[in-house]
């Protein structure tokens, strides 16, 4: 004969075993939201450069550079995008470094010249997943460039005049980051990205675009190509103070990603 508890025993134990079960799924579930994964991204950028550079009194020099101009007199260069995110929050930082050497297009005040400048940028945001495709962020963006001219003016009579002026300057640029990413069938990747600012604090006004498809080989690799889109107008100074920086820097990137 049955124990008269044993219907009740048996029913708590079914609820103990239920809840028990349910809690261990949703810690479980907690904590895959929760994990935090890394992404290690190397890329290649194939840039053109359009805009002048201004140094002291002296005319701005005016910058058009196709990728065989740049990477034919590139000394060093590197680009390395790194990415910390689990299902709420993305930590991202990305570094740029270009060295440019550009012969200067004579004009109606300069008979020859060239024109360098090393531009180093160091970006990092942090951004909020708003949906399951879109997030939102802030971040800011360090850059350092070192510019440097030597040109032939020319003078009344026909003679021309040796100048050389350099000066290194660096500033911040905070700004606002909207990002688009995903995946269809867990394989194939797109992503969007956005950001606008300088406002006065750095830049007077600065703005970027990317835009990258790409394909996931294995849980560990991903390979993607894109196109990216960087602008920054810096002003600052007069006379020999003066330092002028406006730049379009735009072209397609290629990026080898490690997942962990």
């Amino acid at each position: 004969m049955k124990h008269p508890y044993s219907r009740a025993l048996l029913i708590c134990g079914t609820l103990v075993f239920w809840i028990g079960l349910n809690g261990t799924i949703r810690i479980s579930a907690q904590d895959t939201e929760n994990k935090w994964e890394f992404l290690v991204e190397p890329y290649l950028l194939f840039p053109y450069m359009s805009g002048d550079i201004g140094l002291r009194n002296l005319p701005a020099i005016n910058v058009d550079a196709s990728p065989g101009d740049i990477f034919g007199k590139l000394q060093f260069g590197g680009m390395l995008y790194l990415e910390a995110n689990n299902d709420r929050f993305v930590l991202t930082s990305d570094l740029l470094f270009m060295n440019l050497n550009q012969d200067v297009v004579p004009g109606r005040i300069i008979e020859s010249g060239k024109a360098d400048a090393n531009q180093l940028a160091w970006e990092f945001a942090g951004l909020y997943r708003v949906a399951a495709v879109l997030e939102i962020g802030l971040g800011g963006r360090v850059n350092n460039v070192q510019a440097g001219i030597d040109i032939e003016r020319k003078e009344i009579g026909g003679e021309t005049t040796a100048i050389h002026a350099s000066r290194s300057k660096t500033w911040f640029d905070p700004f606002i980051v909207i990002r688009v990413k995903g995946a269809v069938q867990d394989k194939w990747l797109y992503l969007l990205r956005t950001d606008a600012g300088g406002v006065g604090i750095g830049s007077t006004f600065s703005w970027q675009l990317q835009a990258q498809i790409g394909y996931q080989f294995s849980p560990l690799f991903h390979l993607k190509a894109g196109y990216r889109l960087l602008y920054m107008d810096y002003d600052k100074g007069e006379g020999e103070d003066r330092f002028r920086y406006n730049m379009k820097i735009f072209g397609p990137t290629i990026n080898f990603g490690f997942n962990f």
